[in-house]
């Protein structure tokens, strides 16, 4: 009898069972965390920097708002699934000259046990260590469990995602806080040579864009319904008039899906694949030069494409379910009527048992997108309120009080 090599009987598994089995490996070989441990007013955030991802722009935003507000912060880029010796050092030397910091980990619980493994155990002793999670769905996974043992609380960007988390909280005693991310921290100007011409855009029409990450689930980010939408606005509105942008990262890893959308689109000259991989300057260019912001998710944990173009004063065209729905409604933005379904995830990441999401009514985006063409007063009036609304509720000093009352929660 042949005996087959581990990686092939692994691969045989379900891809939930293989998430849960690690996990379980993790929770075994991760350090424990310190009860009650004290912390100084220095911090250090921990997370994927230098991926083009939800959770490492989350990162880099909740870095560079406790820095802009005078707080004694560092950063420590990660891979919790891949060794750097490079990133080992680093980390070392940081820790080393921050031994009372706090650490927030943006690093969701299924693979936090692996990010404490990639950093030098004996100067984890003693930390505060805070989770910041964000997940997308009213349920959580089986093999999120494990995460909730490495953490002294939990921040999450939604009260969407509090939600979601409440039930293990409180059965391993953890206090959730609602920290939305800070992206209207700063002003982000955006460089004048990073024009519409330079990025690629078409010139003279009104751009629609709809951006994406392939490796963050394709029936989720739902660009078909984006595609479908625009096509049915288009039966009334010159297509030399308006485009449709799509912002496809990571189509080489998901092949499938990236030809499902070339079906979707079936050759309409409007509508423009846009897979160029950009640094967080451009992407931001990209937004800032797009007239509207279409998001027909299915769910979101919090939707930063939508909010950060709210900072730039754009109309966004968005689901209304989920946490987006939080911050976009009709005084600031475009909510999308929908009905909620079973779960379908050909991945198995998101589909659970009795796990709903929002199917988005494609008719209704599409009379939206029609009334925002014809009606620029109204288009620009929703991006004033819109920016309006960012600034109120998605500024740093909210995350600073949050901070500072965990300090003194925690110390005094």
């Amino acid at each position: 009898m042949q005996i087959q090599p581990f990686h092939k009987l692994w691969r045989l598994l379900p891809p939930y069972q293989r998430r849960f089995y690690l996990s379980k490996v993790g929770e075994i070989l991760a350090p424990s965390i310190s009860s009650e441990p004290f912390c100084d007013q220095s911090v250090i955030i921990i997370g994927e920097f230098s991926k083009a991802s939800g959770l490492g722009e989350g990162a880099r935003i909740m870095y560079n708002a406790l820095k802009n507000e005078n707080v004694t912060v560092q950063k420590i880029d990660i891979d919790p699934y891949g060794f750097s010796y490079t990133k080992y050092k680093e980390a070392c030397r940081i820790l080393s000259v921050y031994p009372y910091a706090s650490l927030i980990f943006h690093i969701n619980a299924p693979q936090l046990a692996f990010a404490l493994l990639n950093l030098p155990r004996f100067l984890l002793k003693n930390r505060k260590i805070i989770g910041y999670w964000a997940w997308e769905l009213e349920i959580l996974p089986k093999e999120w469990e494990v995460g909730f043992r490495f953490v002294h609380e939990i921040w999450v960007p939604s009260r969407f995602v509090a939600k979601a988390v409440k039930h293990w909280a409180n059965k391993y005693q953890k206090k959730i806080t609602v920290v939305p991310h800070p992206i209207a921290a700063y002003p982000v100007a955006i460089a004048s040579s990073l024009t519409r011409e330079s990025l690629g855009l078409p010139q003279a029409t009104l751009n629609i864009l709809t951006s994406f990450n392939l490796s963050s689930s394709f029936v989720r980010k739902n660009p078909i319904a984006a595609i479908r939408s625009f096509r049915k606005a288009c039966e009334t509105i010159a297509h030399d008039k308006i485009s449709l942008i799509l912002k496809v990262s990571y189509i080489n890893d998901f092949r499938q899906d990236f030809n499902e959308l070339k079906k979707a689109i079936d050759g309409q000259k409007n509508i423009i694949l846009y897979t160029n991989l950009l640094t967080t300057e451009e992407n931001r260019a990209l937004i800032f030069h797009s007239d509207i912001i279409l998001s027909l998710h299915r769910s979101e944990g919090f939707g930063l494409v939508p909010a950060e173009a709210m900072q730039y004063g754009k109309a966004v065209i968005s689901t209304n379910w989920s946490a987006t729905s939080e911050y976009i409604d009709e005084n600031c933005g475009v909510p999308v009527n929908y009905k909620l379904i079973p779960v379908k995830d050909p991945r198995k990441v998101y589909e659970l048992p009795n796990a709903l999401w929002a199917e988005p009514d494609i008719e209704f985006a599409a009379k939206k997108i029609n009334e925002l063409f014809y009606n620029e007063n109204y288009r620009n009036n929703l991006g004033v309120l819109s920016k309006n609304k960012i600034k109120t509720i998605f500024n740093s000093k909210f995350l600073k009080k949050r901070f500072n009352n965990y300090l003194v929660r925690n110390n005094g």
